[in-house]
């Protein structure tokens, strides 16, 4: 089987996404640091040798400090969710190698408390964090990962409203 390519014939980036889920049914989201007013979920890509869940799990702890043991896998997305880069940012980010993303997205129940997240890590990438309803986030995620949130909500959607639990 050949690897999927963008319209412009790059290949996609593999990335882990986690959708932290508080009891409220609130989602975790984080404002860039280098895109004031973009907001997103945890996010990033999955390391040669690393699953994609081990992946979820370890960029959950880069960007937000919450470790492994503060979180439940309530479930894993069963298809890559693709995405493509708009004409502006190609040859720019990820030094050129990739046209979009394909992104394998995971719930998960945070079971800690507001004082866990930490954001200001060694490499930090949100410079605020607060728990938004899924719809607000949509609005505030860049244009061009909009639809990615979207299935990703869906997807997840009753799981999300009953705060992670088997609605």
């Amino acid at each position: 089987m050949t690897e999927a390519l963008t319209p412009g014939g790059l290949p996609y980036r593999p990335c882990a996404g986690v959708v932290l889920v508080n009891p409220d049914g609130l989602v975790f989201a984080g404002q860039r640091i280098d895109s004031q007013g973009a907001w997103q979920m945890p996010q990033g890509g999955i390391d040669k040798g690393e699953t994609p869940a081990q992946a979820a799990l370890r960029e959950l702890t880069e960007e937000t400090g919450v470790s492994a043991d503060r979180v439940e896998m309530l479930e894993e997305a069963p298809d890559w969710v693709f995405y493509d880069l708009p004409p502006e940012l190609l040859g720019k980010v990820w030094k050129g190698k990739f046209g979009g993303q394909k992104q394998k997205w995971f719930l998960l129940r945070f079971l800690g408390d507001d004082s866990d997240i930490r954001i200001d890590t060694d490499h930090p990438e949100f410079d605020r964090w607060c728990w938004m309803q899924p719809d607000d986030l949509i609005t505030h995620i860049v244009p061009f990962k909009r639809d990615v949130y979207r299935q990703v909500f869906a997807l997840f959607g009753d799981r999300l409203a009953a705060g992670g639990s088997q609605g």
